[in-house]
């Protein structure tokens, strides 16, 4: 009786070991760890913070260059005019020659003072030559086609004389134009050439306190 009261004694410890032993490995609840996934973690945002901006990158241009405005001189108004004495050097280009101008802002055509006018035709039109003369002095002869023919009546007379207009080119100073003359004899008065208002209308201006503002050309050779 001792014997088997201790063999149970013995028994029992080890069965319930054993009970223990089984429960540990086969519960249903076991789950296998598995390696964690890492997340991407979005940057903080705070109310804040504000996105930076970078300013807008505009194409650099030059700058202009001021713009110089016309400036009045002895010889030319700001805006580009010549300024006109009383009197002027007038130079006539077809016979290389000066000649003394009297600006005249009374008279509306100019003239110039002609000797030995004789007209003629050249090839279907009318023609004229001439000699500028005065003060005892006068020019090679110069040919010229006929504009067109004006008839003057003297103020003194009931007299009326045809006259030949032509066009020449002529200089005064830098200004350089053709213009129209009328020919007629001018050795009894002062000045050879008489300029008008159609002459230096809208390209020069007058001062009639001054005499030869003008550069006088020089002739060619």
């Amino acid at each position: 009786m001792k014997i088997a009261k201790k063999w149970s004694t013995l028994l029992l410890p080890i069965l319930l070991s054993g009970c223990m032993s089984t429960t540990a490995t086969t519960t249903p609840d076991e789950v296998e760890d598995k390696p964690a996934v890492e997340q991407p973690v979005s940057p903080e945002v705070t109310p804040d913070t504000k996105p930076v901006v970078k300013p807008e990158q505009k194409p650099q241009v030059d700058p202009k260059p001021p713009v110089k405005k016309p400036v009045a001189t002895n010889l030319k108004t700001a805006d580009g005019k010549l300024i006109l004495g009383e009197e002027e050097w007038m130079y006539i280009k077809a016979i290389n020659h000066n000649a003394k101008a009297r600006i005249d802002t009374g008279a509306t055509t100019s003239s110039i003072s002609a000797i030995d006018i004789e007209m003629f035709e050249r090839d279907g039109k009318d023609w004229v030559k001439f000699k500028l003369a005065h003060s005892g002095s006068e020019t090679k002869e110069f040919e010229a086609p006929v504009s067109r023919v004006v008839t003057i009546r003297q103020s003194s007379t009931e007299k009326r004389t045809d006259r030949p207009v032509i066009e020449a080119w002529v200089q005064i100073g830098d200004l350089k134009t053709k213009a129209e003359f009328t020919l007629n004899d001018r050795t009894h008065m002062t000045f050879p050439v008489l300029l008008g208002r159609t002459f230096f209308r809208d390209v020069a201006i007058v001062d009639v306190s001054k005499k030869f503002i003008q550069p006088k050309v020089k002739l060619t050779k």
